[in-house]
């Protein structure tokens, strides 16, 4: 066969894969509906910037029995807010087929976490006098198994170790003043200028803004040993300390 009528072979793509966290509001509409609705709608006119561009999942399971009615409703008076929606929880696929909320996921991971926008009110206290926000968490113990710390206003600092199968999340940077055994993801706010340091590494995971690397692609040379993470030139750098 002539050469010239031999396929060249199309060049091969490069598939960049990237995982992320984020935080994921959840709410679960009420029985009576007009009352939850605008116990809603002062808290998103008491503290906007805490709902502003979240993802929300919705939680349908106490309003599901009412007919298939009341899931429509809430999910357009959801809308109607501005509210991002991601994921519906607690009816089944089959009572949203056909409407467009057909495409919210069903089924999303993560823990649940209780979160307030307005702390104090709902346990009937006044409101707390306003403090400066924090710029940093301070965890003086370890961090266990299961556990997941997230952070979003700034640095998280461990005093222990961070156990395997824990995660630490934080706005800026991760300080981790003894073994880090875990996932730890850092720059969820303050993006590529965040950075990981850690005493020994022993991690499964670590990530800087959107860039992540695990323990099998650092090799075993920097296993044990104090390390820095930190994004150089839109690559994930490990660094030793020691």
């Amino acid at each position: 066969m002539p050469a010239e009528m031999l396929a060249t072979p199309p060049p091969l793509s490069r598939l960049n894969l990237r995982g992320r966290s984020f935080l994921a509001l959840v709410l679960a509409p009420q029985f009576p509906m007009a009352e939850w609705f605008g116990d809603l709608d002062r808290e998103m006119a008491e503290a906007p910037r805490f709902f502003a561009h979240r993802p929300v999942v919705v939680d349908l399971a106490a309003i599901a029995s009412a007919g298939p009615e009341a899931p429509m409703i809430v999910l357009e008076g959801l809308e109607a807010r501005g509210l991002r929606l991601v994921g519906v929880e607690g009816v089944s696929a089959s009572s949203l087929a056909g409407t467009r909320w057909a495409g919210l996921a069903e089924t999303l991971p993560g823990r649940d976490q209780p979160v307030s926008p307005t702390p104090g009110r709902r346990s009937g206290r006044s409101a707390p006098a306003r403090r400066p926000a924090a710029t940093s968490l301070l965890i003086d113990r370890p961090v266990r198994s299961g556990q997941s710390v997230v952070f979003e206003e700034g640095d998280v600092i461990v005093l222990g170790a961070v156990a395997s199968g824990a995660e630490v999340l934080a706005g800026g940077s991760i300080h981790v003043y003894g073994p880090l055994r875990g996932r730890a993801i850092a720059g969820l706010v303050a993006g590529p200028s965040a950075r990981i340091f850690c005493r020994r590494l022993e991690a499964e995971m670590v990530g800087v803004d959107r860039l992540y690397r695990t323990a099998e692609h650092w090799g075993p040379a920097l296993h044990g040993r104090a390390v820095q993470v930190l994004c150089d030139r839109g690559a994930l750098r490990l660094l030793p300390l020691d």
